[in-house]
């Protein structure tokens, strides 16, 4: 091949594989193995003092999953990656390598209901304190940051509102508070926002939604910018100070701009153990080969849905970002020009019985609780996914009593719209 750099779309089909080679099989194999043999006893005191690189352990690593690492990385134009069980456990990895008990991170408040309850609920038994800013105000993150804060988290498109967030400004909050940004960007993808590129220092996928694409397999993945140096106050002793499990390494010194992959991978996956299965990282090999074709057309049915719905006269509002008349609309324009995703919400003047029936009388639709497939989705937040929180919160995270979530797949949007029309009607 030339020297040029590959395309997105050749990037999505090749990064990270080789034919096998020991067989030849063009498909990266499935590895479906718990451990791998040592070639002696030096290789193996290597492997397990970070010395060399290799497979000890399915739990720490796979070559299935290290194919799909790479081929994220490349896509999000990072450094490293690791691939974990869940997007939840990708979360949890992470923050394991910058808080420790009584450390603040702060979250914008717009995201998934999941999300929302794990921070402020499951990280309270670790000692992690979420503090919530807005991201339509971004001094909201600034007032929010005190000697404690150890990170900024946000969605580049909010899961279920669809609204875009401004990730430059907030990284220049982060940069300013000297600490690194951490961008949830399952619903875009690579294919349409790059958090790197704006000033993200590691981005997070649940590669259960878009990236693998066909809702079959769960798994989640975190990607290293190699942007930030772990070393600078001490803030992050995780990275900086020497690791009494490893000789006295000291991460950031030993691996440079890839030393927060390898954190997560060896003090996090490896203790935690969110492995991913590797049949699991197989499919979604084969999902992501898709992506670029995929999300295209994910993201014209979402417009031809938004536009729709957006002159019915059972619906309130519409909050789709590719919309002209969309508050996000030029936040769109400049961080995802090809298409605003295609997963968005619209409120019913009926308020939120309006909003439990619609799903019940959806027929193409399917009703449950997944974003990102290859088929369209429904769910009523508010009784579901953002159930636990009271009313006025439901609002802030857009998902009002009255608001119906969609998940735009690839079918023919003439058959969506005609969906919709009969549920609507009816």
């Amino acid at each position: 091949m030339s020297d040029r750099l590959p395309g997105f779309s050749t990037l999505a089909v090749h990064a990270g594989a080789q034919p096998d080679p020991t067989t030849g099989a063009r498909a990266t194999p499935i590895y479906q193995t718990t451990s791998f043999v040592f070639n002696d006893a030096d290789h193996a005191a290597s492997l397990f003092g970070l010395q060399a690189f290799g497979n000890i352990y399915t739990r720490i690593g796979n070559p299935t999953n290290a194919v799909l690492e790479e081929r994220v990385a490349a896509l999000e134009g990072g450094t490293a990656a690791l691939a974990v069980a869940s997007g939840h456990a990708a979360q949890v990895v992470v923050l394991q390598q910058l808080l420790q008990p009584g450390d603040e991170f702060i979250a914008a408040r717009k995201l998934y209901g999941g999300s929302i309850n794990q921070f402020t609920h499951a990280f309270k038994s670790f000692g992690w304190n979420v503090v919530w800013a807005d991201p339509d105000d971004i001094a909201s993150f600034e007032r929010a940051v005190t000697p404690r804060t150890k990170a900024i988290f946000i969605e580049s498109i909010a899961n279920p509102s669809g609204s875009i967030t401004d990730i430059e400004a907030i990284s220049t909050v982060a940069r300013k508070a000297g600490v690194p940004l951490i961008v949830d960007n399952t619903l875009a993808s690579p294919y349409l926002i790059r958090p790197i590129d704006h000033g993200a220092d590691i981005v997070v996928h649940s590669l259960t939604k878009f990236l693998g694409g066909h809702g079959n397999s769960l798994g989640g993945i975190i990607v290293d910018a190699g942007t930030f140096d772990w070393s600078t106050g001490g803030k992050y002793p995780m990275l900086s100070e020497p690791r009494p499990e490893y000789h006295g390494i000291r991460l950031q010194e030993t691996f440079g701009n890839f030393a927060f992959a390898i954190a997560c991978r060896v003090l996090g996956l490896r203790d935690l153990g969110p492995a991913l299965s590797p049949f699991n990282a197989f499919m979604i090999l084969t999902g992501i080969e898709t992506l670029p074709l995929r999300m295209q057309k994910h993201c014209d049915n979402a417009k031809a849905v938004a536009e729709y719905l957006a002159g019915h006269p059972a619906v309130a509002s519409v909050s789709y970002a590719g919309l002209a008349s969309d508050k996000y609309n030029q936040l769109a324009r400049k961080y995802a020009p090809k298409g605003a995703g295609a997963v968005f919400t619209f409120s019913l003047k009926g308020g939120y019985d309006a909003g439990v029936s619609l799903v019940s009388k959806l027929q193409l639709f399917s009703h449950l609780a997944n974003v990102g497939d290859t088929r369209s989705l429904v769910i009523h937040p508010a009784s579901t996914t953002h159930s636990q929180l009271d009313d006025a919160a439901k609002i802030k995270s857009g998902a009002g009593p009255d608001v119906v979530r969609l998940s735009i797949g690839i079918e023919d949007k003439e058959d969506l719209i005609a969906d919709l029309e009969q549920a609507l009607g009816a």
